[in-house]
C-alpha cells in the first residue's frame, strides 16, 4: 500500500504538501500514521499542472522521498494549482523501478492509486485484452494501478464529451472499479481489491475510496476544504477567505488542524472547476 495527496486551489508551492506540513508526504514515506507498515520507501513521484500546458509535469524515482535532494529542491521553488504526489510500497511481487512509480499521465489526465487489484496477475491478461490497443500500448510499466489507469484512459477516449467533463471522469473511476470487480469475480479470487483512486485533468478531481470486502478494511482516505491552504512557520492549515479556495485529498490528515474528515468507505469524492466538494456512494 501506499500514501497520496491531491491539491486543487490558489496557488501554492510543491513543498507545502512535501516537506512543510507536520505529516507531510515526505514524512509519511518514513512514519505514515495509518498503515501498520510505516515504511512507503519503494519510490516517490509529483505531478503538477502549470498555466499554458497541456499536460502535467511530473517528477519521479525509485529512491525513498526521504532521501531524495532533488525532490526536496524542486518542491522549494515549484508553484502550482493543482498538484498530485506520492510515496509507494509496492505491491508484493511488482519490481521498484522507475516506470512503476506513480502517478501517471494520459494527455491532460494525471492518476495515482493506494492499494492493489486482487488477484492481478490471474486477471491481468484478460484486463489487457479489454483494452483499446492504443491504451495496451501506453502501459509501460508492470503495475496494477498502470493497467487500471488503462481502463479509465478507455473510457474517456470513448466518451464522447472528452477528458475535460468531470461527469466523464467520475464514470471512468466507476468503470474501472466495476470491470476489476467483474474480472476478480469471474476468476473467483478471494482476495479483496483496494482502489483508493485518484485522477484530475489539473481543474477538477475524483477521488475513490473502495474495498471490495469488509468496509472496515478500507484503506483511509481524508478531504479537507477552505479558503486557502497556507504554510507559515512550520503550520500549514486552511485559513477562511471569501475569495479563494482549495481542497486536499489525503490518505492521512498532512495537519492537525481541524477539517480533515474522513471519507466513507466506497465513495467518491468529486471537486469541479469551482472547487466544491460532492461525496457520493459508488
Amino acid at each position: 500500500m501506499c500514501r497520496f495527496a491531491l491539491y486543487l486551489g490558489k496557488e501554492i508551492t510543491v513543498s507545502s504538501l512535501l516537506t512543510e506540513p507536520e505529516n507531510s508526504i515526505i514524512h509519511q514515506s518514513f512514519h505514515s500514521h495509518e498503515r501498520e507498515e510505516p515504511l512507503n520507501g519503494d519510490g516517490f513521484g509529483v505531478a503538477w499542472y502549470v498555466d499554458g500546458a497541456d499536460q502535467p509535469a511530473i517528477f519521479k524515482d525509485i529512491t525513498p522521498a526521504w532521501n531524495n535532494l532533488n525532490l526536496v529542491n524542486l518542491a522549494r521553488v515549484t508553484k502550482t494549482q493543482c498538484l498530485l504526489a506520492h510515496v509507494r510500497a509496492a505491491t508484493p511481487g511488482l519490481p521498484v523501478q522507475q516506470l512503476n512509480c506513480h502517478p501517471f499521465s494520459n494527455g491532460p489526465l494525471s492518476f495515482m492509486h493506494n492499494g492493489s487489484v486482487g488477484g492481478f496477475h490471474t486477471i491481468r491478461r484478460r484486463l489487457l485484452s479489454g483494452l483499446s490497443d492504443q491504451a495496451f500500448g501506453s502501459i509501460l510499466g508492470s503495475t496494477d494501478s498502470e493497467h487500471v489507469f488503462g481502463i479509465i484512459a478507455d473510457h474517456v477516449d470513448r466518451a464522447a464529451e472528452g477528458a475535460h467533463s468531470l461527469a466523464t471522469m467520475q464514470g471512468s473511476i466507476r468503470a474501472s472499479i466495476t470491470q476489476t470487480e467483474e474480472l476478480r469475480q469471474q476468476a473467483k479470487i478471494d482476495e479483496p481489491s483496494f482502489l483508493n483512486l485518484a485522477l484530475t485533468d489539473g481543474r477538477r478531481a475524483v477521488v475513490s475510496r473502495f474495498v471490495s470486502s469488509d468496509p472496515d478494511r478500507a484503506n483511509t482516505l481524508y478531504v479537507h476544504s477552505g479558503g486557502r491552504y497556507v504554510c507559515e512557520e512550520g503550520v500549514c492549515r486552511m485559513v477562511d477567505d471569501r475569495d479563494e479556495g482549495a481542497v486536499i485529498i489525503a490518505s492521512e490528515p498532512l495537519s492537525k488542524d481541524p477539517g480533515w474528515d474522513s471519507v466513507p468507505p466506497n465513495h467518491l469524492v468529486t471537486v469541479d472547476e469551482h472547487l466544491s466538494v460532492e461525496i457520493s456512494a459508488i
